[in-house]
């Protein structure tokens, strides 16, 4: 997931053409929620993930459709935070909370396909209609019995 370029800054690949390096995150070490053992309130292992949207460097539309996103980890402010504590150690809370960061930022990035409105076929239409009338006729026997 991290990758090192002739000795600078990890960077984060996201796509062939978009890459965030690491100063771009900021981490924090919180403790876990939940029933624990004897660790649990000694241990800070949980990861707090925040991403700036606005202040990063991933392409404008991308970052449109990050801030349009109807998705809770995303602040009024344009901040993406993540919460992983998932498990027991920091680092791999940490690289769970990439991963998590990553598809987040994928599945904005992607694409829609433009919905083309289709009509329904005459055939269709048709016994649409057939089994209206069936139904109504049906119901129209319930109907109270007079001499």
């Amino acid at each position: 997931m991290w990758a090192s370029i002739f000795g600078k800054l990890p960077v984060l690949y996201i796509s062939q053409n978009v890459s965030i390096s690491e100063n771009e995150f900021e981490f924090s070490a919180i403790r876990a929620q939940g029933a624990g053992g004897q660790n649990v309130n000694k241990v800070s292992s949980a990861i707090h993930l925040r991403f700036d949207i606005n202040a990063s460097s991933l392409p404008d539309a991308c970052k449109q459709r990050l801030l349009g996103m109807r998705d809770q980890r995303i602040n009024k402010e344009g901040v993406i935070v993540i919460k992983a504590q998932k498990y027991r150690t920091q680092e791999k809370n940490r690289d769970d909370a990439l991963k998590r960061f990553k598809e987040l930022v994928v599945s904005a990035m992607a694409v829609q396909k433009a919905r083309r409105p289709t009509k329904p076929t005459k055939g269709s239409q048709k016994r649409r209609m057939d089994s209206k009338t069936k139904r109504g006729k049906t119901k129209s026997l319930r109907g109270r019995v007079t001499d």
